[in-house]
């Protein structure tokens, strides 16, 4: 028996759960695509699959709608994929453990993909009903949102009728998005020198962890802590007390995922393990302190490790790693001026790690956005100010534009219109600090006209992610009576 079998509704319920079986992580989406190109072959819909993995799908029509304006749906197949520490789950290679409790469907011990599973079912839902009524669909579900818009950026539409645009990669019903923020990734390379460890040295791994995380750009104005960055100036601080070397540090899954863990593995000389145990104990509680509304789970603490590399890195490079870490930006850089509680420009330092190579280097990959142009490109230019003055350099990729918002949009009133008449209430029209693939396909068709909507998605991008049963189908109704107007 499946696991969503009895949740309405049953079509979209039963493509969720086709989806949560099959991996699809970003750069993990061979399969997926292949899927979804299945699904149209075997229903002999007109289907492009692209280099990229992209998947166009068009089906014409239904009786008595031939004549009106055709619409785009569009989502994403990629999903953020992380799990919990002791989830023996291979999110690479297995699919999802579903759950049901009470209005919500999770996964056990990973994020669940509603983000943006939800709109690949809506949309295979409708593909695959001769009932439901309908102009002309042009289906566009596309690969590596999460990681860039990768796909958005590759894909052709130029065979696309369309000039209005249905985004269903919104997370809270009863808001229709009409806006969003630009980004970018910056990658800050900084490169380390080793030196063999004293015989008179011991290893202990320093952990920072128990955080919230998040989305790192619809929940960064919460402020919570980000581990790579309280890792940073955790060493930062037991530095100016007494003398250690880094032997490894890595944090983070995902570089639009608030990080919830961190760790360096340390060396010290063993007659000042004592020492720096208290000191690591003395940052913990003033830090825990400093962040008790914001992160009661928060946990940072050292143990010892089992094995340990004969190498580390040198005095200099520990101090440039640590420093680079304390002085680092991360989190709101600036709120907007025109729209109260928007946050228009952030970063987010999502990943850490050791590459190794011809010359070994600590790596942090950080997601800049905003809403201005000349902001983002400003922000980047501190990133790359401040490694070169660390003594690294720094890669950006995955430029997307923002999305404009458009006060004579047509889509927008009639969705204004629509949703009071079904509900009986004001819908929201705001903003965004995130990044959707709208402004990317206003640069391929200009004057197409976007909303974004969806249904009720917490906690995305975490372990803790739910997706609301009785709010898929709300927002499963809102579609259709869209779809069904002339």
């Amino acid at each position: 028996m499946r696991v969503l079998e009895n949740l309405e509704p049953k079509k979209v319920f039963y493509y969720f759960e086709e989806i949560c079986q099959i991996p699809h992580g970003s750069g993990n989406l061979d399969r997926i695509s292949g899927y979804l190109e299945q699904f149209a072959k075997d229903r002999g819909l007109f289907h492009i699959r692209d280099k990229a993995n992209n998947v166009i799908i068009v089906k014409e029509a239904t009786a008595g709608y031939e004549k009106t304006e055709p619409v785009i749906l569009q989502g994403h197949m990629d999903m953020v994929a992380v799990k919990e520490k002791d989830c023996a789950i291979d999110l690479e290679q297995d699919g999802l453990r579903l759950t049901v409790d009470k209005d919500y469907v999770s996964a056990e011990g990973t994020s669940l993909g509603g983000d943006d599973g939800i709109a690949v079912a809506y949309i295979l839902a409708l593909l695959d009903s001769d009932e439901i009524p309908h102009p002309r669909i042009e289906a566009v579900i596309t690969t590596d949102e999460e990681v860039g818009m990768d796909g958005a950026v590759a894909i052709d539409l130029s065979m696309l009728t369309a000039k209005r645009m249905l985004n269903i990669d919104s997370e809270e019903e009863g808001i229709l998005l009409t806006s969003c923020a630009g980004g970018l990734r910056t990658d800050c390379h900084l490169p380390v020198s080793l030196t063999d460890r004293p015989a008179d040295t011991i290893c202990l791994n320093l952990n920072v962890g128990g955080l919230t995380g998040g989305h790192s750009g619809t929940e960064i104005n919460k402020e919570r802590g980000n581990a790579i960055k309280l890792l940073g100036v955790t060493l930062q601080q037991l530095l100016g007390r007494l003398e250690l070397n880094i032997v490894d540090i890595a944090g983070g899954e995902k570089d639009n995922a608030i990080p919830i863990a961190a760790h360096a593995v340390v060396c010290v000389k063993k007659d000042k393990q004592k020492t720096l145990e208290a000191q690591v104990a003395r940052i913990a509680e003033e830090t825990k302190k400093e962040f008790r509304s914001k992160e009661k789970n928060l946990c940072i603490g050292i143990v010892s490790c089992d094995t340990c590399e004969e190498q580390m890195f040198d005095n200099e490079s520990t101090e440039r790693v640590a420093g680079f870490l304390t002085t680092m930006p991360n989190g709101v850089m600036a709120m907007s001026a025109d729209i109260e509680g928007l946050v228009e420009t952030s970063l987010n330092a999502g990943v850490m790690k050791c590459v190794y190579g011809a010359q070994k280097e600590v790596v942090v990959n950080l997601a800049v956005r905003s809403a201005i142009e000349t902001a983002k490109e400003k922000l980047k230019l501190q990133l790359d100010t401040l490694t070169k003055v660390f003594g690294g350099y720094t890669q950006a990729h995955g430029d997307y534009p923002g999305w404009q918002y458009n006060p004579d949009s047509r889509l927008r009133a009639d969705m204004v219109r629509i949703y009071k008449e079904m509900f009986g209430q004001e819908v929201k029209v705001e903003a965004l600090h995130a990044g959707l693939e709208c402004g990317v396909m206003i640069s391929k068709i200009p004057g197409l006209d976007c909303v974004s909507f969806g249904p009720d998605i917490f906690d995305i991008h975490t372990t803790q992610e739910r997706l609301s049963i009785s709010s898929t189908a709300r927002m499963w109704n809102y579609l259709l009576e869209i779809l069904k107007q002339k």
